[in-house]
């Protein structure tokens, strides 16, 4: 959530720094609701004072033994007109945190003008995508005959759903705990596990809620509680309504969950093989940061994720999201796009945001500033450290060889018990 205050000593300024989005804010609207909280705000305020006042002077009367009624009978109608004022200055407040809730973050001066992923712009590559002697197969048709079953898993759950078997299954699992221990290990990020379901607080306070209800799994007999969207939503409610002192600055999670989306408003898109799945797994990186450092922090996490790919020797873009791109709660989004050869394009493994202080405001997460002995709002950043099954495709294209057999990149082997191939 935007500061309040944004709307009312600039409010020209944040229309224009939304447009960058292509999001028009009805600032008329916004003003004239404003501008109603400002008159009822004052209205009441008068009529608290002059109740306060003809209390007291009930008391100094009833101190004197006069008749008091007269006075009671005038307290009383205050009273009436206060409690109306009241509840009409609650009404407009609400309508306000329900404007406010609907805007999207201010973006960050470094991010690229633009309308669609067409516009994003790459800031690098890494590695050589392999050049086959034969022509590579995507992921469905070499999955198939190892043990990626979509057709049980439609039967069990429904499309978009898949089951891995044997190796395969295996293989994903290696390459989550890959990513566990060098986050962990070389990293310093702290392991965490947390509740695959999550109740509207927590939604809301991370962005998901409202705007984006429709692309989250309720539970049929409770709907307060929510299939996570990503384990970024437990991770950092963590620090909801928390005052964390200077000394514990930064702090880094690292949580590997099941992820539910309902993928609304995506029908018909990637429909083949794993790429875009009700259920999928994945390597969550959440840091929560003082404001002048998550600049530098949201390079550094998004550095960790390019680790594993790179350990894994798998190619890949770095590409800077531009306005029209960029998600709702982030002000400044890194994509990182695997080379799948069976597609022979870049398709995204992660996203890595800084959200500076939105999610914060909506979460009361804040420090204590050890300069002012304040508590202030923190920084929260997060990004995928890596899709789990994404990676697994990528592993699987990249490594394939003619026969249809998977060879392990040599980072996967110690957990495979040091097997050189899947067939």
């Amino acid at each position: 959530m935007l500061d309040p205050r944004l709307f009312r000593s600039d409010l020209e300024q944040v229309v224009q720094q939304l447009q960058r989005r292509g999001f028009q804010f009805d600032a008329v609207a916004y003003q004239a609701l404003e501008d109603r909280r400002k008159g009822v705000q004052v209205k009441t305020q008068e009529l608290q004072n002059e109740r306060n006042t003809r209390s007291k002077a009930i008391g100094q009367a009833k101190a004197k033994g006069e008749d008091v009624q007269p006075l009671l009978d005038q307290v009383a109608d205050l009273g009436d007109q206060l409690k109306a004022a009241e509840a009409e200055l609650n009404d407009i407040q609400n309508q306000l945190s329900v404007l406010l809730e609907g805007i999207p973050n201010i973006l960050d001066a470094t991010v690229p003008a633009g309308k669609s992923d067409a516009d994003n712009q790459e800031v690098s590559r890494w590695g050589e995508p392999r050049q086959f002697t034969f022509t590579p197969k995507d992921h469905v048709d070499l999955g198939e005959p190892l043990g990626m079953n979509f057709e049980l898993g439609a039967k069990i759950a429904s499309a978009r759903f898949v089951v891995l078997a044997g190796k395969l299954a295996t293989l994903q699992r290696a390459i989550i705990q890959l990513m566990l221990n060098t986050h962990i290990n070389e990293h310093g990020y702290q392991e965490t596990y947390v509740p695959f379901l999550a109740n509207a607080d927590s939604l809301r306070g991370t962005g998901q809620l409202p705007k984006f209800e429709a692309d989250l799994f309720t539970v049929k007999n409770d709907p307060t509680f929510y299939l996570i969207p990503t384990a970024e939503v437990p991770v950092t409610n963590i620090v909801r309504d928390v005052i964390v002192e200077a000394k514990q600055m930064p702090l880094k999670f690292v949580c590997h969950s099941p992820c539910f989306r309902s993928e609304a408003g995506a029908y018909g898109s990637d429909v083949r093989g794993m790429i875009r799945q009700h259920q999928f797994e994945k390597v969550e990186l959440v840091q929560i940061v003082t404001p002048e450092t998550s600049a530098q922090a949201h390079e550094e996490l998004t550095a960790h994720a390019e680790t594993i790919l790179q350990k894994l020797n798998l190619p890949y873009r770095k590409v800077l999201l531009c306005a029209g791109d960029t998600g709702f709660s982030s002000s400044k989004t890194y994509d990182l796009e695997v080379w799948l050869p069976g597609q022979q394009k870049y398709r995204e493994i992660s996203s890595c945001s800084n959200f500076k202080d939105f999610q914060a405001r909506r979460l009361q997460a804040r420090w204590r500033n050890p300069e002012t002995g304040k508590p202030e709002l923190v920084h929260t950043l997060n990004g995928s450290g890596l899709a789990a099954g994404r990676t697994l495709i990528a592993v699987m294209e990249n490594y394939q060889n003619e026969d249809g057999s998977i060879t392990v990149p040599e980072a996967l082997r110690p957990y495979l018990g040091g097997i050189e191939k899947i067939q």
